[in-house]
C-alpha cells in the first residue's frame, strides 16, 4: 500500500512539475487564475503530491522494504556504497544553494539545482538497493535529467532573474551548504527520515 501510495505522490508531483516544460499550457492558466492563482495552486499540488511520497515511503519501508539488488552486494561494498553517499552529499546540497545565492558555480553550470538534484539522486541510487527507493531516487533522477534537456527547448526565461554575483556569494553558498549539509544528515535524516547517516 505505502508502496502505491509513494508512486502516486511522484505521478501528482511531477505532473505539476510539467507545467515548467508546457509552456503554452502554463501561460494559459497563469491567464485564467492569475499569477498569484497560478502559484497557489501549482505549490498545493506539489505539496500534495510531496507529502504522499514521504507518507507512502515511510509506510513502506516500515512493512518491509522489497530487496532488489542490495542482498547481493558484499557487507563491505555496501559500507563504502554508503560512505560514497555521504561524501556526494556535501557538493549535491551547496549546488542547491548555489542555485540562490549565484556566483561562479552557477555562471560555470547554469543549473546548479537540477546538478545537486541529480547528483543526489544518484547517490542515493548507489546505497539503496530495495524496490521503493529505486523507484524514489531513479524518479527524481530521471526528471532532473529530462528538466535539463528541456531547458534547451525553451523560448522564455521564466521567472524573474536572481541576481548574480562574484566569488563572494560562492564563498557564501559554500558556508551555507556546509551548514544546511550538517544539519540534514545529523538531525534531519536521522529524525525525520528515521536513517543514521551511515545508513543513507
Amino acid at each position: 500500500m505505502g508502496l502505491l501510495v509513494m508512486i502516486l505522490g511522484l505521478v501528482v508531483f511531477f505532473g505539476v512539475h510539467t507545467l515548467t516544460i508546457q509552456r503554452e499550457a502554463r501561460a494559459r492558466l497563469i491567464a485564467s487564475f492569475g499569477d498569484g492563482g497560478y502559484k497557489i495552486g501549482y505549490s498545493l499540488v506539489a505539496a500534495i503530491g510531496l507529502a504522499l511520497i514521504v507518507w507512502g515511503f515511510a509506510h513502506y519501508r516500515s512493512a518491509g522494504m522489497i530487496d532488489v539488488w542490495e542482498g547481493l552486494v558484499p557487507a563491505r561494498a555496501l559500507v563504502i556504497l554508503r560512505h560514497i553517499t555521504v561524501a556526494l552529499m556535501l557538493p549535491a546540497v551547496i549546488l542547491v544553494v548555489a542555485s540562490y545565492i549565484r556566483g561562479r558555480i552557477y555562471t560555470t553550470l547554469k543549473h546548479p539545482m537540477l546538478a545537486g538534484v541529480k547528483l543526489w539522486a544518484a547517490a542515493h541510487l548507489l546505497a539503496n538497493g530495495d524496490l521503493g527507493s529505486i523507484i524514489l531516487f531513479g524518479s527524481f533522477l530521471g526528471w532532473a535529467v529530462f528538466d535539463r534537456i528541456s531547458l534547451k527547448h525553451r523560448t522564455d526565461s521564466g521567472g524573474p532573474p536572481i541576481p548574480v554575483g562574484g566569488p563572494t556569494n560562492d564563498l557564501i553558498a559554500i558556508a551555507v551548504g556546509v551548514v544546511a549539509y550538517l544539519a540534514l544528515a545529523f538531525a534531519f535524516h536521522p529524525v525525520v527520515i528515521g536513517v543514521p547517516v551511515v545508513g543513507v
